[in-house]
């Protein structure tokens, strides 16, 4: 199992209720997370799901859901980003 943080911001830390929680995992990857955070229903399942527009950020760094987990980690879940 790993230690790992999540992150959730904008829209997502909004649907989700709040901006971060510690989570024990056992997801060798991004993907893998995510379909976990989805298999908990409601609010995950409208806001990470597959379809819809979520970038992800592994330790600060824009990643995929090709990335590894590993214990420590900083997962952060965003909605893409906007400018005008």
């Amino acid at each position: 199992m790993k230690n790992i943080q999540l992150r959730y911001f904008a829209s997502i830390r909004e649907a989700i209720g709040r901006g971060s929680e510690s989570l024990q995992t056992d997801a060798a990857d991004v993907g893998a997370l995510r379909d976990a955070l989805l298999a908990r229903g409601e609010p995950y399942a409208t806001c990470l799901a597959r379809g819809r527009a979520v970038r992800i950020a592994v330790n600060q760094t824009m990643g995929d859901e090709d990335a590894t987990l590993e214990d420590g980690a900083e997962i952060a879940f965003f909605p893409p980003v906007t400018g005008g």
